[in-house]
């Protein structure tokens, strides 16, 4: 195993910095200090976003409010077409339930008619012209 040199970096390592000046003790500011004290027009610049933001807060609660307020209303109905459904045949019920499976069958079953049409097609055409592939 090779020893390393002092002062010498490894592949894919930056070497040391070397700094000529010294770093100042204290950072220096460029931004001018302001006046503590706010002018009437920041004030009232400042108590008109205040209000809005409270405007802002008061629509967001009483939005979340009625959306919770709809989510009751919408398990109360669904419960109370679940206890009507119950009553219901076991035919309707399931005509009502797998729609999606009808639909997802009908799906299946035109995209497959689709395919075979068209390789049959793809044969017929290379019967006519005389290729292979």
């Amino acid at each position: 195993m090779v020893k390393r040199a002092r002062g010498t970096t490894r592949p894919g390592q930056r070497p040391r910095i070397q700094r000529t000046t010294a770093r100042p003790a204290t950072p220096v500011s460029p931004v001018p200090s302001r006046p503590l004290a706010l002018t009437p027009e920041e004030e009232a610049r400042a108590a008109e976003l205040e209000a809005k933001i409270v405007a802002e807060e008061r629509a967001a609660a009483e939005a979340q409010r009625r959306s919770r307020d709809r989510g009751r209303r919408s398990a109360e109905a669904a419960s109370e077409s679940t206890i009507r459904a119950s009553a219901l045949p076991l035919s309707v019920r399931a005509a009502d339930e797998y729609q999606y499976v009808v639909r997802d069958v009908r799906r299946i079953t035109v995209i497959g008619g689709g395919l075979i049409a068209f390789v049959i097609a793809l044969w017929a055409v290379m019967q006519a012209t005389g290729t292979a592939i």
